[in-house]
Formats: C-alpha cells, structure tokens, sequence
C-alpha cells in the first residue's frame, strides 16, 4: 500500500485539501441533517436503523455474525443495534432452516412498510437536492460516491488488523 507521501506526491495538494474540506463539510451537512427525508418522515429513523434494515431488505434473513460481517462492524454493535428493532417489531428472530440452534434476523411485515416508508422519504430529499442536476450528473455522482465509499471501506479495513469494529 503507498504511503500518504507518495499519494499526494502525483496529487496536487490543494485538490486534496479541498475534498477533504467538502467530505468534512458534507459529513457536518448530513448529521446535522441525518438526510432524514422530508415530510412526515423526516428524521424518523436513524441511520443505524436504516442500514440494518435495509441489509436485511436486500440480503434476506441472516444471522448477527453475517450481518456484522456485512456491515463492517462487529457483532456486539449489530446485537446492540437490533434489539430496539426487534422489541419495536421491525426485525423479527426466527430459528435458522439448516440449524435449529441458530437464529436468523429478517425484516417483518411492519418492518417492510416502514422501510418503504422511510425510504420514500428519503428519496423525495435527494430529489429536492438534486432538482437542478441533469440525470447523467445523479448518476455520476452516485457512482463516483459509491466508488469513494467503496475505497474508504477497503482502506479502514487495511488499517484495522483486528477486523470490523463498530
């Protein structure tokens, strides 16, 4: 792996101050916000909440060491952030199909419209965000956000020997 020495040797240092000015910047925007969508929605949900269920959504049902491992994070932090979800009967607990001694987190029913929900919400913000922005600029910046998202996984994950950590 380079070192940052000899990254910023072939970057221009000015360029790289300001992105990590407007990645601060746009970290700030978005807790302050909790890009929580609009309307009755709004900030109804944390993101860790959001995540989870969404993982879930998009994955199906599986164990916490899954998930974790999923997510990045480690299963203690997953165990901790489900309970709310399943004592509020968003993430139900049903015995794994192959080993009766396991158990699987899935999305309820009740889970399913509220993430729905949640995400409508969500959705109708960055349409607000993006109002002025041609299709081809939402679809370069997702893909440019999701490759810059992407790299910051791989490069913590190199920089935390122990594995995922909440």
């Amino acid at each position: 792996m380079p070192t940052s020495s000899d990254m910023t040797t072939h970057t221009d240092p000015a360029l790289l101050d300001a992105l990590q000015h407007q990645v601060a910047v746009f970290a700030r925007r978005a807790e302050q916000s909790r890009l929580g969508g609009v309307g009755q929605a709004r900030n109804s949900m944390d993101r860790a909440a959001y995540l989870l269920l969404n993982r879930l959504d998009q994955e199906g049902p599986m164990g916490v060491k899954a998930l974790a491992a999923g997510m990045g994070i480690d299963s203690s932090t997953v165990t901790r952030q489900v309970a709310p979800l399943v004592d509020s009967g968003l993430v139900s607990r049903a015995t794994h199909p192959e080993d009766g001694r396991a158990v699987v987190l899935q999305l309820s029913e009740r889970g399913h419209a509220r993430l729905d929900e949640v995400r409508a919400s969500r959705r109708a913000l960055m349409a607000l965000v993006t109002d002025e922005w041609s299709e081809e600029e939402r679809e370069a910046f997702t893909a440019l956000l999701t490759r810059f998202n992407a790299s910051l996984a791989d490069i913590t994950a190199s920089l935390t020997p122990a594995g995922p950590t909440s």
